[in-house]
């Protein structure tokens, strides 16, 4: 485990990605919430938050394991997080578990596949915060039909960093998901998203800085 501060010289550039995977979307009434699942357990409380404000009568709650959350979550994370929400009262007939998917088009994809039989129109997708817009760029080529919004925990990213007691793991994560955006999109797994300069600059400038352990290959 690492410090759960942000180098100085870093943090300029960690906001810049940290506001890009924001969407700041409004939120509003959906038929489904999805969680996605992840090594933060803030996405259940998240989705256990919104599902009891009333923004969505059913959470599914979708993922395998990466190797990143095995140790963690060993019966998956999809397993780990209803069983967190049910510990906070979500009633069980409020869940669905779907416990297969290994990436976020899985996610979308056997999500979708869950709800086949439902009439879905809308899902709000609940993800960790620098997830978001990768999320929704999956979800509009996954999953075209509904209308999607997307929400996350709001936390500045230092209390975020300091949640997950992790820089590091923070930082690699942020690099990971903003190589994703243009590299999944000319792949055609996710929607073509616009890179401003300023983000492709501080991106570049933290993979020189060596975080790149969360890159795909490219």
């Amino acid at each position: 485990m690492g410090t759960d501060e942000l180098p100085e010289e870093l943090r300029e550039d960690a906001r810049t990605l940290w506001d890009y995977h924001d969407l700041h979307h409004e939120l509003r009434r959906c038929d489904v919430g999805v969680g996605l699942g992840s090594h933060d357990l803030g996405v259940a409380d998240h989705a256990v938050d919104l599902h009891a404000a009333g923004w969505f009568p059913l959470i599914v709650f979708t993922g395998a394991n990466a190797p990143t959350t095995a140790e963690r979550f060993p019966r998956g994370e999809a397993v780990h997080y209803r069983e967190h929400a049910l510990r906070r009262g979500v009633p069980d007939a409020d869940i669905l578990v779907e416990p297969n998917a290994t990436n976020t088009a899985e996610n979308i994809e056997f999500t979708r596949k869950a709800l086949e039989r439902r009439e879905v129109r809308s899902i709000l997708l609940v993800s960790k915060p620098y997830q978001q817009r990768r999320a929704h760029a999956t979800a509009e080529k996954v999953w075209p039909e509904v209308d999607i919004v997307c929400s996350s925990q709001r936390a500045p990213l230092e209390d975020y960093v300091r949640a997950i007691g992790d820089a590091d793991r923070v930082l690699h994560m942020l690099v990971g998901d903003t190589q994703r955006i243009t590299l999944y999109a000319e792949r055609g797994f996710a929607v073509e998203q616009h890179v401003p300069a300023d983000v492709d600059a501080a991106y570049r400038r933290l993979r020189a800085a060596g975080y790149t352990d969360r890159l795909a290959p490219e």
